[in-house]
Order: C-alpha cells, then sequence, then structure tokens
C-alpha cells in the first residue's frame, strides 16, 4: 500500500512536471511589451510615460503645490494602470524603456482660497487651478495637448486642489481618442 502511494506521487510530479515545461511560461518579473487591441489579430504598443516637475509658468505659484501637484500626478497616473510603467523624472530606468512619453505640465492660472470662507460660506474661498498639459515622444512630438482644471470649492484644504487637478489630467488622457483605440506608433507619432 505504501509502495503505491509513493508511485503515485512520483506520477504526479513528472505529469505536473511535464505540463509545465510543455506550456509557455513567463518569468515573474516578466511582462509583455505589446497587448491585443481588441480583436483585429494586431497589436498596440504599450506605452510608459515619464513625469516631468511642474512648471509654474510666470505665476507665483507656491513650491509647494508644484511638488504637491509632482506627487499626485504619479499616484494618479500608476493608478489608471494606462501606461506600461509610470517613471519620475530622472529616473535612470526611463532611458531603457523604448515607448517612452514625457507628461509636461505648465500652470496657466491660479487663484488661491481660503479654507475660512469655504467653512463659513459655500460660494467662496474656492481655490483653482489651471494647466496645460502635454505628452510628447523622446523627438519632442507632442502628441496630445489638452488644458484641464482641478479646484476646491467646498471642504478641504488647499491642496486639495492639487489632487482633484491630477485626477482631473488623468482622467483626461485615458479618455483621449488616442489612448483606448490602440493606435500604433506610427498614429501617435504622426507619421502617417
Amino acid at each position: 500500500m505504501k509502495t503505491s502511494k509513493c508511485n503515485l506521487s512520483i506520477a504526479c510530479g513528472i505529469v505536473l512536471g511535464a505540463i509545465m515545461l510543455a506550456l509557455p511560461s513567463r518569468l515573474p518579473g516578466q511582462t509583455a511589451a505589446t497587448s491585443s487591441s481588441g480583436g483585429n489579430g494586431a497589436s498596440a504598443t504599450r506605452w510608459s510615460v515619464q513625469i516631468d516637475q511642474v512648471d509654474p509658468g510666470k505665476l507665483g505659484l507656491a513650491y509647494s503645490f508644484q511638488i504637491a501637484i509632482y506627487e499626485n500626478l504619479v499616484e494618479e497616473f500608476t493608478k489608471t494602470k494606462q501606461f506600461q510603467r509610470v517613471f519620475r523624472k530622472g529616473d535612470l530606468k526611463a532611458s531603457e524603456v523604448p515607448n517612452l512619453l514625457f507628461l509636461k505640465t505648465t500652470v496657466e492660472k491660479y487663484k488661491p482660497g481660503s479654507e475660512t470662507r469655504r467653512a463659513v460660506t459655500t460660494v467662496s474661498g474656492a481655490t483653482k487651478l489651471t494647466v496645460r498639459s502635454q505628452l510628447f515622444t523622446r523627438e519632442g512630438k507632442v502628441v496630445l495637448e489638452r488644458t484641464v482644471n482641478g479646484n476646491v470649492r467646498f471642504f478641504g484644504s488647499n491642496l486639495r486642489a492639487t489632487h482633484n487637478l491630477a485626477h482631473n489630467i488623468a482622467k483626461t488622457i485615458k479618455q483621449s481618442s488616442w489612448s483606448d483605440s490602440g493606435q500604433s506608433t506610427a498614429m501617435l507619432t504622426g507619421q502617417l
């Protein structure tokens, strides 16, 4: 009886080993460079993005707001899972990625608000930010440009406007015409 159980265990191990060898496998950290574009048999390029530091433009935007926008952009772009990888400015690993887009954010308008006014009255004290966001390739070709707003109107700190802005930028880019249509590299960079 013990010999039978031992032989059964050995046979199961051999079968399991044969199945593992027969199936195509991937290393744990390995990811696919392309993904299917939906059924037409073609594959779409998976892009990565590098978030550049926020340009305050000609406005006197506090450094804390610039950093808050930047950090929120990194977080929101990671949450969308639209890009294969999200890099910070200066990340040396980004230079090794073949399909890399850069996000440049320039502040165009800023109206500081008042948390106290928002708490007392709901009609005044809003903090408002307007930025121009651009996605461009290594060659400097702009593939997407949008003006996006972020604000905090009712409750919350003034820095809450930076979170809302970053969320709106990520949402706008995710919903843009190129992001979900699986366009090829040539179409994305305008080389048609």
